[in-house]
C-alpha cells in the first residue's frame, strides 16, 4: 500500500493518466489502479519502468522505491496460516499488523486480539464447524499470533467500545466466560489499550450497522481503511466520505459509552455473576 501510494503521488504530479502508465509497461489501466491500492504483487521490472516514466532519475530515490517493492513481495508470516483462512483475511491481518491506531466496534463477541485461548477456541469452533481439530487448532494459533503485536514494544494504540451483548453470549462454558471476562479486566489496564462498554441501558446508539474496525497507518501517504466483515466475504473502505462516516459513529460512541474505569468496573460485576 504505501509503494502505491507512493507511485500514484509520482504519476500525479507529472500529470500522467493511469492509461499511459499502464500502456508503459504493457498493462492495462486497471492493473495500475490495483498497484497504486496495493493489491497486486510488483514485478521489479515494472516499477523500473514506471519510475523511468515519472521521471525518476535519482539513484537513491529509485533504490529506496525499489526496496520498498521487494519487501512488498515477501509473504507474511500470517501467509503460512492460508489454508485455514477465509481468502479475504489474510489482508486484513497485514493491515492490522501495519497499523499504529486500531479503533473497533464489536458487538457478537469479543474482539479476536483481547480473546482468550480458550474462548478463541470455542468462537473458531462455533464458526468452523465441520472443520478438523488440527485446523481449528491452527486458527486459535493464528488469532493468538496476532494478539503478540498488540502487546509487544510497538504496539499499536487499540480503541474499542464493546457492545455488553458480546460480555453475555456465552462462548465454552462458565469457567471459559469467567476467565475471558478477568482477561478483559487486565488487558484493558494496558496503557495503549482503551475499552469501552455500551450498556444495554443506554437503547439505540450509532452502532445500528453493527461491527467495523478503522484502521490508521504512521505513514502519510496512507488513507485510513474501514475494514467490514460479511458472511462470505469482507469490504475495505477507504474513500474519504466513507471512513468519515464511520469516524464520526465510532466518536459517538465513545463519548455515548461509560469510561474506561466505569467499564471495568462493569465488566468486574458481570465476572463475579458468572
Amino acid at each position: 500500500m504505501l509503494l502505491g501510494s507512493q507511485l500514484r503521488r509520482l504519476r500525479e504530479a507529472r500529470g500522467i493518466t493511469r492509461e499511459a502508465a499502464g500502456y508503459s509497461i504493457r498493462a492495462s489501466e486497471s492493473k495500475i489502479s490495483r498497484m497504486e491500492l496495493g493489491r497486486v504483487s510488483f514485478k521489479t521490472r515494472d516499477v523500473e519502468d514506471l519510475l523511468t516514466l515519472y521521471g525518476i532519475d535519482d539513484e537513491a530515490e529509485r533504490e529506496s522505491l525499489l526496496s520498498l517493492a521487494r519487501e512488498a513481495n515477501v509473504a507474511g508470516w500470517w501467509h503460512s496460516y492460508s489454508d485455514v483462512l477465509p481468502s479475504w483475511f489474510p489482508t486484513y491481518v497485514g493491515l492490522e499488523g501495519a497499523a499504529h491506531l486500531i479503533r473497533v466496534y464489536e458487538v457478537q463477541f469479543v474482539h479476536g486480539l483481547l480473546q482468550t485461548e480458550d474462548y478463541a477456541r470455542a468462537v473458531v469452533r462455533r464458526g468452523m464447524r465441520g472443520a478438523s481439530a488440527a485446523d481449528i487448532e491452527r486458527r486459535v494459533a493464528l488469532r493468538l499470533e496476532r494478539q503478540k503485536h498488540l502487546l509487544g514494544d510497538h504496539a499499536p494504540e487499540f480503541h474499542i467500545v464493546l457492545d455488553e451483548a458480546a460480555l453475555h453470549r456465552p462462548y465454552g462454558d462458565r469457567e471459559v466466560m469467567r476467565g475471558q471476562l478477568r482477561h478483559l479486566i487486565e488487558v484493558s489496564e494496558r496503557p495503549n489499550v482503551r475499552l469501552q462498554v455500551m450498556p444495554f441501558a443506554f437503547g439505540g446508539h450509532s452502532g445500528e450497522s453493527g461491527a467495523f474496525t478503522l484502521l490508521s497507518f504512521p505513514e502519510s501517504d496512507l488513507s485510513d481503511v474501514v475494514y467490514l466483515e460479511q458472511l462470505t466475504s469482507a469490504l475495505y473502505l477507504d474513500k474519504r466520505e466513507d471512513v468519515a462516516q464511520y469516524e464520526h459513529a465510532l466518536k459517538e460512541l465513545q463519548q455515548d459509552s461509560p469510561g474506561p474505569e466505569e467499564s471495568r468496573d462493569l465488566i468486574r460485576r458481570l465476572a463475579e455473576q458468572v
